[in-house]
């Protein structure tokens, strides 16, 4: 009897764990050839959200997940390693046991790294169009597509879907790290790190992240805490002919100590006379260090900082004629000195970064993150200075002295090219004479000559003619949030952010170089001295009335001073839903952001005095200015279909409303208060519909996009001539020139087209892909145009309607359209080939406003001017488009396996057949009505204001030597 109970007490266990068995995925995870475990490796079921890690054995399972049953797609990934795919088949209340599975170190890798590297040292050049180049941001993606657009794409400044990269949010440690003052993120703040930088959380446009609300062009998170580095060393030496020419680097994570230490440390330098471009030398040093103290199961503590100090000579936009006399590798602004190649263009960048990052796991479905950030250091922008003549009179001694510059001696300036000598319809034989050296000596020297400008300030007596000068910003930042990430059951997720900014930024010209001057008069050598009207006055010249007529020295703060405080308080949302069928998400945002600007000098432009007293009647440039207040918001939401493991649709929707930039708020910031007329905050929509399929062998994704934007405001500098007086109280009754801050307020643009990626496994050691983009980007309204000067200070120029006519034009920035082919060979004896195939089209320069205000068709009467023609104004300004382009790139790497050592090397050539095209460029406005333009552009010789271009690199090379231990 007791048998016979004991047996039904058994029978009635085995049927109740029956009965309670759940659905399950479970296996383990070793390195292929060292047969160790691999903790952290993310295992998901792909075209899902569902995923988990690997312990410290490797293990891994899905209890307790809502598994989606039937054929599935198991995915295996790790940083440094090949991701592999498993075919997989879930039946309910089962246990799948997958038993022991291998990865293999993936050496292709230390390729991808190269994108990077160079994207991060590009943005470095203020000068040129790589400063609104996104791909940085998807180095970190596995979407064939993307990748394409960041390691092949982006030798030709692609941006996906038409954005720059103020539209994509870049995060370190969740901190944002895009700037305040135009939206972007400074690459070169942190460049030269690309070893600790390898974990990379990459959220593609709109969709869902766990970090923020992020942006239309995605969100990047570069995970930098010590205890999530991998474990080991690793020290390289790179040479390269595009940025820079040397690069060594030195790494070592710790992994996890005993006590719950870990760290990570990395140093690296970089260095070269000159990149692709003549005369651009390069000087960086990079430095790194995170300490992370695990302090029980629930807490921990990570401290991480980085310095990455930089200088880096630039090259400039060149016209169509200086490209035909030197080729896309010429650069102007260097010239020899002392026998050396020297820049008088150079970028400087030494801003630390401090944070600390708190981690608390309340639970193992509620965890906070904490961080606070501290940023300091400046950023400077140092180039040639000169101008007029003034007679300066000492305040002790009365004396008297002329002092100041002369004409632009820059070997591109139009008077110093053959194409100013023939001018004239009829040129003379002294004009061919005189053309023809001006070509000898352009050709066989055409630099700046250093030699000239010490001479010229020695000449005057020690009184600097010719100056470096840096437009230099000193930036203190407080940056604090706290995201939270809970599961508030099986299916639903909850993430959100409170997020809180503080940035004071001090921005003002200082002395660099007097080039063997002893001072410099701090005046406007181009204003009148003064100016009265019905008993009022302005001392134009004056760049600070409080200390008139100073002389400054190396290291003096002169020309423009003044402070900009901004502060940011936001919160964000966001609920996720997981099911078997369908994923989908939903979040918002909402914040305040103010601005104010303080100004340090007393501009004579911008401050009314009485004229009999000398008192002050109005200062629009002195002291605290109005407080700009803008309110921020955005919806979202997504979902992915499944209709089956292998197919997806997947959705993507948002509507958000941000505050303008620093740069686009103001018209004039340096001098003046002067706020953008009718700024507001700038609205956007983005909509995209994707069919995605997944197999172990076969890729695919086809997307569908739109986007829109209105109220965007862009403020623009240059000098120009040929101006109407349209709508001043005083100004010449005939055309006069002066240099301006053209405003566009009012700015609507659409993106809309098609992306995809394809690629097939056809042989285990063979991929071949595919991968391309077709889109339309342009303005659709014609926005409001009026113009600011110190010329007219505290009145607004406009023409006619007030309107420019921009709509239809092609948004500027990259091409449009993209294609590649290409195929990987990855042998089992580590080492790898690669080679693409890029077509480039449909891009466009990008157009001046004021050609296409009244200003270029009416006189000052309001009336066309005579023998205008429309049929020809519309040829004078159409927009260029430039000749469509292919580049072949290649890529080939070996890696030797020593016992725990990898020794290997990689190199990439771009551009193999030496393509020369355009990357991009701008209208030249110098010459601004229809009579000035058509004469210019009519010119037998060639335009002396023709359009400036941004040439694209020829071939180039990446060579790099490792160690990983």
């Amino acid at each position: 009897m007791r048998k016979l109970q004991l047996l039904s007490i058994f029978t009635f266990l085995l049927a109740l764990q029956s009965f309670a068995q759940q659905t399950n995925v479970k296996g383990r995870l070793f390195e292929d050839v060292s047969g160790d475990a691999i903790p952290n490796a993310k295992i998901s079921i792909d075209g899902t959200e569902i995923k988990v890690l690997t312990n410290n054995s490797g293990v891994f399972n899905f209890e307790g997940l809502n598994l989606p049953l039937g054929e599935q797609i198991l995915l295996i990934s790790k940083e440094d390693y090949e991701s592999k795919k498993y075919p997989i088949v879930i039946n309910e209340g089962q246990t799948l046991d997958l038993g022991d599975l291998f990865l293999n170190y993936d050496i292709t890798k230390e390729n991808y790294q190269i994108s990077t590297i160079s994207l991060a040292d590009n943005e470095l050049n203020g000068d040129d169009v790589s400063s609104s180049n996104i791909s940085g941001l998807l180095a970190s993606s596995q979407d064939t597509y993307l990748r394409a657009a960041a390691f092949d794409f982006s030798a030709a400044f692609f941006n996906p879907r038409g954005f720059d990269n103020a539209s994509g949010k870049v995060l370190i440690n969740g901190i944002e790290m895009n700037e305040q003052y135009d939206g972007r993120p400074s690459w070169g703040t942190w460049g030269g790190l690309n070893d600790v930088q390898r974990n990379r959380v990459f959220v593609r446009n709109t969709k869902a992240s766990d970090y923020n609300f992020g942006d239309i062009g995605g969100t990047t998170n570069i995970i930098m805490r010590a205890s999530k580095m991998r474990k080991g060393g690793r020290v390289s030496y790179a040479s390269s002919n595009r940025s820079y020419q040397g690069r060594v680097m030195g790494s070592y994570n710790s992994g996890a100590l005993n006590g719950g230490w870990s760290y990570s440390v990395l140093m690296s330098r970089r260095f070269g006379e000159e990149g692709f471009k003549e005369g651009t030398s390069y000087d960086a040093n990079s430095f790194f260090l995170a300490v992370e103290k695990q302090l029980n199961d629930k807490h921990s503590l990570n401290f991480s900082s980085f310095y990455s100090p930089n200088h880096r000579g630039t090259s400039t936009a060149i016209t169509q004629e200086v490209i035909d006399l030197r080729g896309n590798e010429y650069n102007p602004n260097w010239g020899y000195h002392n026998g050396e190649k020297r820049n008088t263009r150079e970028n400087r960048n030494e801003q630390p970064v401090f944070m600390l990052n708190h981690f608390w796991d309340l639970s193992d479905k509620l965890s906070i993150n904490t961080n606070v950030a501290y940023q300091t250091g400046y950023s400077s922008r140092i180039r040639l200075e000169n101008g007029g003549t003034k007679l300066y009179t000492n305040p002790n001694t009365g004396e008297q002295t002329y002092l100041g510059g002369a004409r632009n001696p820059s070997p591109i300036y139009y008077q110093n090219l053959p194409s100013y000598y023939l001018q004239d319809f009829t040129p003379s034989a002294s004009d061919y004479q005189n053309a023809y050296d001006a070509r000898e000596a352009f050709v066989n020297d055409g630099q700046f000559d250093w030699s000239e400008a010490y001479l010229a300030n020695k000449n005057f007596g020690g009184n600097s003619v010719y100056m470096l000068k840096s437009d230099r910003i000193e930036d203190d930042q407080l940056t604090f949030n706290s995201i939270i990430n809970a599961e508030l059951s099986e299916n639903i997720t909850l993430n959100g952010r409170l997020n809180y900014r503080n940035l004071h930024s001090e921005n003002f010209a200082q002395v660099e170089d007097l080039l063997g001057g002893q001072q410099f008069l701090d005046v406007d050598f181009f204003a009148e001295e003064s100016e009265t009207v019905s008993g009022v006055a302005r001392d134009l010249a004056q760049s600070d009335l409080n200390n008139p007529n100073r002389l400054v020295q190396e290291g003096d703060r002169f020309e423009y001073n003044y402070d900009i405080d901004a502060e940011v308080y936001d919160a964000f949302t966001q609920l996720q839903f997981k099911y078997r069928a369908i994923d989908f998400h939903v979040g918002a945002k909402f914040g305040k952001t103010t601005y104010q600007r303080t100004g340090n000098f007393r501009n004579g432009f911008y401050t009314l005095l009485d004229e009999e007293t000398g008192e002050i009647i109005e200062d629009n440039s002195f002291g605290p200015g109005e407080e700009l207040d803008f309110t921020t918001y955005g919806l979202k939401a997504g979902a992915v279909y499944k209709i089956t493991g292998r197919h997806l649709i997947d959705f993507n929707a948002a509507y958000q409303q941000n505050a303008p930039t620093i740069r686009n708020s103001y018209s004039n910031a340096r001098q003046t208060h002067e706020i953008v007329d009718g700024l507001t905050e700038v609205k956007s929509q983005a909509l995209d519909l994707s069919y995605i399929f997944k197999s172990p062998l076969f890729n695919a994704r086809v997307t569908g996009f739109y986007a829109g934007f209105q109220d965007e405001t862009n403020v623009g500098f240059y000098f120009t001539q040929d101006l109407t007086n349209h709508s001043l109280e005083q100004a010449p009754q005939t055309d006069f020139s002066a240099f301006v801050q053209e405003v566009m307020t009012g700015m609507d643009r659409r993106h809309y087209g098609m992306e995809f990626g394809v690629e097939a496994q056809v042989h285990s050691t063979l991929k071949l892909k595919a991968a391309g983009s077709f889109g339309n980007y342009v303005y659709t309204n014609n926005p409001d145009l009026y113009l600011t000067s110190q010329n007219f200070p505290g009145q607004q120029l406009r023409f006619g309607d007030g309107k420019t006519d921009m709509k239809d034009l092609h948004v500027p920035g990259g091409p449009e359209r993209v294609f590649q082919l290409g195929f990987e060979y990855r042998d089992p004896d580590y080492w790898n080939l690669g080679v693409t195939v890029n077509h480039f089209s449909n891009s466009y320069i990008s157009p001046s406003g004021i050609l296409r205000s009244d200003n270029f068709a009416l006189d000052h009467a309001g009336l066309p001017y005579t023998l205008y023609n429309e049929s020809i104004a519309r040829d004078l300004i159409k927009q260029e488009k430039f000749d469509d382009y292919m580049l072949v790139n290649l890529t080939a790497g070996k890696s030797w396996r020593i016992d725990d050592y990898f020794l290997g090397f990689f190199a990439v050539v771009n551009n193999v057949l030496d393509e020369v095209y355009k990357t991009g460029g701008f209208e030249q406005s110098r010459t601004s009505n229809y009579i000035s333009r058509l004469e210019d552009m009519s010119r037998p010789n060639g335009a002396l204001f023709g359009n400036r271009y941004f040439m694209g690199y020829g071939t180039t090379y990446y060579l790099n030597v490792y160690l990983r231990f």
